[in-house]
Order: structure tokens, then sequence, then C-alpha cells
């Protein structure tokens, strides 16, 4: 039997999986750490696939999991695992889906740059005392401003997440680990805590927090700078999970 790979490992792919069982639907999700199987309902319907794929190892996945089409559920800035599953979808013919959480509507005050390059060659953060709610994956990028600002960041709560912070030379009174979703009321206390003066996010959508910031932000009278989403361009897409579910079941008849 044909299943349908979710690349998964966010909060839009759990509910996608949630309502692909419900709809009586079977699949295989793919994640990279063992604590986001937490993510998916306990059933026979789905199975969960810890690791990370490559494209030398993918050949044998998709035969191995019978796949019979792919729904890219990674979180936006997965560019990487996005354009692996494009070339496979190329390759070995297989329906593929973009399913990508809803953009924010940009506060018109807000700073945005296209990339973590192009904000690190401006003088934006010179002298602030900079909240970075980025993941942990670009902290080392911020490693040479450690003498030039105050830097902070919000992690995930997870062993690779804090040595990497540590290795981008951020001390762990500078550090605070936790998983999203945040309250608005912990998030400002956090900002009004280390008395920030300035934040920066990825356009990560709603499920990623950037709503909350964009109000947390204005309301306190912070900057927020804004990490613009990679161009990626994907085969097909869509934000609406029932013609995410209609696309699965098409697929699979």
């Amino acid at each position: 039997m044909a299943l349908v790979w979710i690349i998964g490992g966010t909060q839009e792919s759990a509910v996608l999986v949630q309502s692909l069982a419900a709809a009586e639907i079977s699949c295989i999700v793919s994640v990279t750490t063992e604590s986001a199987r937490s993510l998916y309902p306990a059933t026979p319907l789905v199975q969960v696939w810890v690791g990370r794929l490559q494209p030398q190892t993918l050949p044998n996945f998709l035969e191995t999991c019978s796949i019979g089409c792919i729904v890219d559920a990674s979180h936006p800035f997965a560019v990487e695992v996005s354009q692996i599953a494009i070339d496979a979808s190329a390759k070995y013919q297989l329906p593929y889906l973009r399913y990508e959480r809803q953009s924010v509507d940009s506060d018109p005050s807000g700073i945005h740059f296209h990339s973590f390059d192009a904000l690190l060659e401006s003088d934006r953060l010179v002298g602030e005392r900079v909240l970075l709610t980025i993941g942990y994956r670009p902290l080392a990028l911020f490693q040479p401003w450690q003498t030039r600002s105050t830097l902070f960041a919000r992690i995930l709560p997870s062993q690779v997440a804090l040595e990497a912070a540590l290795t981008a030379g951020f001390t762990t009174d500078r550090l605070i680990a936790l998983r999203p979703p945040v309250s608005v009321d912990l998030e400002r206390a956090l900002w009004q805590q280390w008395q920030i003066s300035l934040v920066v996010t990825k356009a990560s959508g709603s499920a990623g927090g950037e709503d909350t910031k964009h109000r947390l932000a204005a309301e306190l009278g912070i900057p927020l700078i804004v990490i613009d989403r990679p161009p990626v361009q994907y085969p097909r897409q869509t934000q609406d999970i029932k013609a995410a579910i209609d696309f699965c079941r098409r697929c699979l008849i």
C-alpha cells in the first residue's frame, strides 16, 4: 500500500497528520529528532521516521516505505530539505505539494532584511541589546557581533541547541530554552527582564510566534527586525489544509 510522505517537525504538519488520520489516510512522517514524535497521534495509520534524509539515502527510503506522494510541511526556512524533496519528486515522478504556514502581514514600521548576511553587513545591531529568536542554526553567524552588541537568544530546550549557542559565544545568563508557543505575557516579561532594545526574528508565520512579536514590539516601542523567507520555487503549494488532504486522497487512489 502506498503511503503519503509528510516532511514534518512543525505544528502545521502535526495538524495535517491528525486530519489525515481522521480521514483514514495512511502516512509516514519524517522528523529529525526523537522529541518530535510527540507531535503526532499514536495510530496505526501514522508512522514516524526519525533521521536526516540525504539525497544518497532517499531512494531506499522511498522504496522501502512505498511512497506515493510527498507533502512538504517543513519549516519555511528548511530550504535544503525542501529542495531534496522537490528533486526527488521530479526524479522519481512523485506528486509533490508544499503545505506552508500562512505568513504574517508585515507591520509597516517593521524592518525587513532578505537574509542574515544582509543584516550583519549593516550597522543595525551596533550597541543594541538584541534578542535573537531565530533558532540555533544561524547563531554562529552572530559570533563576531558578541563584542559589538549585547546578544541574547531564545533556543529550543535541546542539547544540540545549547551547544550551538555556547559555541557561538553566548553565556548561559543570556540564553533561555523554551519550546513554542510562547505566550504574550511570557514574551513581554522576557523582553523587559533583559531590557531588550531590538528583536530579530524570522518570517516564520503565526505558528512561529511572529504575529505575537509584531504586536509586542508595537506595544513596547521596540524595533522588530524580520528576516524574510528564502525564495524557493515550489512546484505546487497551498495553505489550505482541505486542499492538502484532497491532494493526498487523489494521489493514493
